[in-house]
């Protein structure tokens, strides 16, 4: 019997996890570049139960299968969605949004890469984010609303003489008017053919523990835009979301009501069975 209350109980803790992730996505509806993250819920490894029988007490007794018995579920892992969200237009020249218009596919997985904007995080290393929510600080240079530096084709941070400039489809900061325009720097934009093995840090900040991604601009059969005035809006569908949590909910109201039949029964064993009369 108390096989089965572990067994509830992982069901319990896995449903819970499963609705702060949905949670999370939630309240993540409207940051912009925002991937939803989904789950993988597996079972534990099935027991195989057997009887064993004693025997004549000369020779060993056999056994006899009963059958398997599962024990029990966790949450595998969390993996971004990394569908391309909806652009919405802004109209400030510090906004940019990347359109990924033909991505290559893998053809030892399958799967669709993905592309990032390239900046540099606290530590001084390669951060990679969809959110082209940027600002100019105080000194003049390109960063994210987290304050990560957003890095040029080079690596090099984006310096710019002010909050006047275009930023054209192929990534180039382009200054200055008519005859004067000069193009100072190109947008730093990552490729990754594994998507999945980005790592989440926070403030729409993705990490690659491999080095650095692959610069996108040189990638055969990748053909992505930048568009200056716009926004990528994050991935959660809400109505699927709101949907997905009431059936954790209910879910994990369900292991509970099971955990509570089995803390009865072990009530009424130790009160009443065996109480002498």
């Amino acid at each position: 019997m108390l096989r089965g209350f572990y067994t509830a109980a992982s069901g319990m803790l896995a449903q819970q996890r499963k609705t702060e992730m949905l949670a999370n996505n939630m309240s993540n509806a409207n940051t912009p570049g925002f991937k939803a993250d989904q789950s993988a819920i597996r079972a534990f490894p099935e027991m195989l139960l057997q009887r064993m029988d004693k025997g004549n007490g000369v020779t060993p007794g056999s056994s006899r299968t009963i059958g398997s018995l599962n024990t029990g579920v966790y949450m595998q892992e969390v993996m971004p969605k990394f569908l391309q969200g909806d652009l919405k237009e802004t109209g400030l020249k510090t906004d940019v949004a990347l359109l990924d218009v033909s991505l290559p596919t893998n053809p030892e997985t399958g799967m669709v890469g993905s592309t990032f904007f390239t900046v540099e995080g606290n530590d001084g290393g390669r951060r990679y984010t969809r959110n082209g929510n940027f600002t100019l600080d105080g000194a003049g240079f390109l960063t994210t609303g987290s304050g990560a530096y957003v890095l040029d084709q080079q690596g090099n941070r984006i310096g710019l003489p002010s909050d006047q400039f275009v930023v054209n489809d192929e990534g180039q900061i382009i200054v200055g008017f008519d005859e004067n325009q000069e193009v100072v720097a190109r947008i730093g934009i990552a490729y990754t053919n594994d998507p999945h093995s980005m790592v989440k840090e926070g403030d729409g900040l993705f990490r690659f523990e491999g080095g650095n991604l692959a610069d996108a601009y040189n990638v055969d059969g990748l053909f992505v835009k930048t568009q200056q005035g716009f926004l990528e809006q994050s991935n959660v569908d809400t109505a699927q979301t709101m949907t997905e949590m009431m059936a954790a909910y209910r879910t994990f109201e369900a292991n509970q009501k099971v955990l509570q039949a089995y803390d009865t029964s072990l009530q009424k064993t130790v009160n009443e069975v065996g109480r002498i009369g």
